[in-house]
Order: C-alpha cells, then sequence, then structure tokens
C-alpha cells in the first residue's frame, strides 16, 4: 500500500520537494525553520497547521545544528499533528451506519460507491441508500455503481424527502440483516440553514430505526480545493455529527497539504483517501504511512 500511496501522491510530493531542498541547504538551523514554514505554506499546508509544526520544531532542535536530526523531527511532528486528530483511530467492530456529506462536486457519490466496494471485498454485507433527491442524476449514478458492484440500492422518488428515503434505506438494511448501511446525501452549499438541518433529519431518522448501531458522518472533501476545503470543513462542523474526512481527489493535486491544515484546524479524523476513479482507488488513511509517501 505504502509503494501505491507514492505513486498516487507523485503531484503532492513534488510541491514538498522544496522542503528537502531547504533541510540540505546548509543554512543555518533559525534560517532553515524560517524558509520551511513558508515551504509549507506554499505546499497548502496553511498558515495555522506550517505555524504549529515549525514551533515544535523549534522546540524540539534549539541545542542541534544537525540536519538529519531536523528532517526526522519534521515527520515526526507531521505524523504527531495527523494522529492528534483521531486519524489512526482503529474501526469499531460491529454494523454501522455512513453518511456521506459535503458541497455539490466533491465526489461524494463515488466515494460511497468506493467505500461500498471496500466493505464488500472485506466480506462485509452493503446496502446503499440514494438519499441525493435533488441532483437529477445521482440517484442514476448510484444505482450504475450498485449494479456494477452487485450491491443493493435503495432509491427514492426524484423531489423526495431524504429521510424518507434513508427510512426504507434503515428497514431495508435491518431485514437484510446489512453490516453497513452508506447513504449517499445531497450536496449543499455548507451555509444553507435548512440545508443542514436536513442532515440531522436524515441522523435523526436513521438512529432512531437502527437503534445501537453506530452511525458516522465522512465529510468528503475535494484535496485540489487546497484551503477552501477546510473553509468549507469548518461550516460543516457546524453539523455536529461529523466523525470523520474522506478526502478525495489526493492523487490529482499538489495540494495533498490540505490534509495536514485539515488535521490541524478542525480536529476531525482523515478516515480515508480517494486516490483515482476505480472502484479499488480508496486507502484507508494511515498519518505514517502518508507522512512516509510525501516525504520520501
Amino acid at each position: 500500500m505504502l509503494g501505491s500511496l507514492r505513486e498516487k501522491l507523485a503531484r503532492t510530493r513534488g510541491a514538498f520537494r522544496k522542503v528537502g531542498d531547504i533541510l540540505r541547504s546548509g543554512k543555518r538551523r533559525e534560517e532553515v525553520l524560517e524558509d520551511l514554514e513558508e515551504a509549507l505554506v506554499q505546499a497548502d499546508v496553511g498558515v495555522t497547521a506550517a505555524a504549529k509544526i515549525v514551533g515544535a520544531l523549534r522546540a524540539r532542535t534549539f541545542k542541534t545544528e544537525d540536519r538529519a536530526g531536523l528532517e526526522a523531527a519534521l515527520r515526526d511532528e507531521l505524523t504527531a499533528l495527523l494522529l492528534s486528530s483521531g486519524g489512526a483511530a482503529a474501526r469499531s467492530a460491529g454494523p454501522a451506519v455512513v453518511l456521506m456529506v459535503g458541497v455539490n462536486g466533491g465526489g461524494k457519490t463515488t466515494s460511497a460507491a468506493k467505500l461500498a466496494a471496500l466493505h464488500k471485498r472485506e466480506g462485509r454485507r452493503v446496502v446503499l441508500a440514494a438519499a441525493d433527491t435533488f441532483r437529477a442524476a445521482a440517484q442514476e449514478q448510484l444505482a450504475i455503481w450498485a449494479a456494477k458492484l452487485d450491491i443493493p440500492v435503495v432509491k427514492g422518488a426524484y423531489g423526495a424527502d431524504p429521510a424518507a428515503v434513508a427510512f426504507d434505506a434503515a428497514r431495508s438494511f435491518q431485514a437484510q440483516r446489512g453490516d453497513v448501511l452508506i447513504v449517499d446525501t445531497a450536496g449543499r452549499v455548507h451555509t444553507n440553514a435548512n440545508l443542514m438541518a436536513e442532515l440531522d433529519k436524515v441522523r435523526r431518522v436513521v438512529g432512531r430505526e437502527l437503534p445501537g448501531i453506530r452511525v458516522e458522518a465522512f465529510l468528503v472533501l475535494d484535496a485540489t480545493v487546497g484551503q477552501n476545503a477546510v473553509l468549507q470543513a469548518r461550516e460543516f462542523l457546524k453539523f455536529s455529527g461529523l466523525t470523520g474526512i474522506f478526502l478525495t481527489k489526493i492523487d490529482g493535486t499538489a495540494k495533498g497539504g490540505s490534509a495536514l491544515a485539515v488535521a490541524a484546524e478542525l480536529g476531525l479524523p482523515i478516515r480515508y483517501l480517494g486516490l483515482g476513479e476505480g472502484e479499488d482507488d480508496i486507502a484507508r488513511f494511515s498519518p505514517r504511512d502518508f507522512v512516509e509517501a510525501l516525504l520520501s
């Protein structure tokens, strides 16, 4: 997996190449740290996260000019930052409901299909729910994926109440004794209070119909939008049910540093990475593997 991740993160790693150049520059430690902070910001890590990382490096290395030690400390601090948000949390056992939420165009439906395929490969019984009843092609897109993956899907009429679709899906999930119910919700403008309230309604319905079953809500963020991903996520945190991030399109951008920005500023664990368009292009997020792939 690490080799594949290195390959998929080629563009992002290119943005971090300057970090390596700085560490090998031969400059004095304080100059290196100043240049490093600027390079991290340029790699889309974000001002807050870059300052936090360099501040920790300054405290750890104040007695040495050793470049190898500084590089090792950088790897440790990047990993610690990602771990601090719960990025390596083991998934809980037992049945679960997963709501896929986010703005339009972030890749929710494709990510829902990838997640379904992953769980099926691991031997779980999966049910998909097409609760995006507002985008004309959304249900059809998920149905095509469901047919390809041979996974049952519950749909509703165009314009139907998404919570009603979630209700039907919960009943179907119970009848089929499923392990994972994945609900694809409509893309929404994160500043629209009514749409955000709709998410709460969907969550309440599945919680009521499936008592005792863990309900997750993954915010699907497009890595190619860089710092805008952080702005989106900050607004979506007002929907209190979020439990993690699904970071998409990480293979196609030099802005993968946004993963570090999300971890530093939001405190939400990154749970999955989208690494392409195929059903297998998904990876459970490992902070250590991500940092190793980024700096290798």
